[in-house]
């Protein structure tokens, strides 16, 4: 699937917890907006003169290109065609199962291409490193007030969308014990069906995921050491499945437990069921670990105006509420609960998760990639 690293900072009401978490005029074609503005440059609706011109300029462009959304990650399958049938604007989806890395990646190597990524939905640690690179663009949508100061760079350049945490997805229809801990991960009935979605020196979820496992063995935000660890004896006992988790592999049996974001893992359930597979999710009760993903625009966008109308739909309740029945978290579920705008029935049936939730700082992030990119693949691979 996908993914990089995220950190929360806004209470979020959940089942049974409270979330803490954590334009360039040489790029893109440059529209204009109503109000005569560069719609590359602009950094609010207000400055194409209001929604409707913003509309109208992404409706004469006509398209967006978006990067690594896979069609069952937070609902976005609905997202996209209710925005593409709302505004009657053509989305070009590209390398759906790709990383936050490989999100980066195309930003630099397309510049100046028509098929070069509009927006971004990635990692908070992968929004920053675009942003120490002058990549992404400065947009701040009409919510903007209602996302947390924590949860949003001070300039505008990208601004986190919407959160969950690890779980441990099971096929139930394969395997006769569903685990509930990482602990129980090691016991010989699971050989060969624990896998990650992803390398996680590039995937947020993977990342994420050991570093679930070090808080589970001993370790904390300033030491993901231990996780790196627990997966080698994972490993060792004959345990650990190399294969990527996709919504394929967890279908064709190949990866009976998953170890994925709460909501990734839960939006597969009512999918599986129709195939008769009894698919079970589980929050680890030994290793609770929960983040946010973050949304920027390419600096360089080809379409600059429906990038920015894309963002102004993510963030509305529409968008919000579309994040929130795919059993995610959105940003501003806070606000839209205090409101009476959030789909009460979708906030009931997010995953129950009970205890006290801690986030990495940007130095503990840093510091926790670093060690998994010296020592993952040195002791995961062969």
């Amino acid at each position: 699937m996908r993914r990089s690293t995220l950190r929360a900072a806004v209470a979020v009401v959940t089942a049974g917890i409270t979330l803490t978490a954590c334009g360039s005029s040489d790029g893109g074609s440059g529209g204009g907006g109503g109000g005569g503005g560069d719609a590359a440059t602009a950094t609010s609706a207000e400055d194409f003169g209001g929604m409707d011109a913003l509309v109208k300029a992404a409706q004469k462009e006509g398209e967006l290109n978006v990067i690594a959304l896979p069609p069952s990650w937070a609902n976005y399958e609905e997202m996209l065609k209710t925005f593409s049938d709302k505004y009657k604007i053509k989305i070009n989806s590209a390398n759906p199962d790709g990383s936050s890395q490989d999100e980066v990646t195309a930003v630099t190597s397309q510049k100046g291409q028509s098929r070069a990524p509009d927006v971004l939905d990635l990692g908070t640690s992968f929004a920053k490193q675009a942003a120490a690179q002058k990549l992404l663009a400065p947009y701040e949508v009409a919510t903007w007030g209602d996302i947390p100061d924590n949860q949003k760079d001070p300039d505008s350049l990208w601004y986190n969308d919407y959160g969950g945490f690890i779980s441990i997805g099971c096929n139930a229809s394969v395997v006769k014990k569903c685990p509930t801990s990482f602990e129980a991960l090691l016991d010989p009935q699971y050989k060969g069906q624990v896998a990650l979605n992803g390398n996680p020196t590039q995937a947020a979820a993977a990342f994420s995921g050991v570093w679930a496992a070090s808080l589970a063995n001993g370790g904390s935000l300033d030491d993901i050491g231990p996780g790196i660890d627990f997966f080698k004896k994972v490993k060792d006992a004959g345990n650990f499945n190399p294969v990527e988790v996709t919504p394929a592999t967890v279908q064709n049996g190949e990866t009976p437990l998953a170890i994925d974001w709460d909501y990734v893992n839960a939006g597969l359930t009512k999918t599986l069921a129709a195939d008769n597979v009894d698919w079970q999710v589980n929050v680890p009760t030994d290793g609770l670990f929960g983040s946010f993903y973050s949304q920027a625009i390419n600096k360089f966008a080809p379409h600059p105006a429906a990038a920015r109308l894309w963002e102004e739909f993510l963030y509305s309740d529409d968008g919000q509420n579309i994040w929130l029945k795919g059993l995610s978290r959105p940003v501003r579920l806070d606000a839209m609960t205090k409101a009476g705008t959030a789909d009460e029935a979708a906030v009931k049936a997010l995953p129950a998760v009970d205890g006290e939730v801690e986030f990495p700082d940007d130095d503990q992030q840093s510091a926790a990639q670093k060690v998994v990119a010296d020592r993952w693949n040195a002791e995961m691979s062969g």
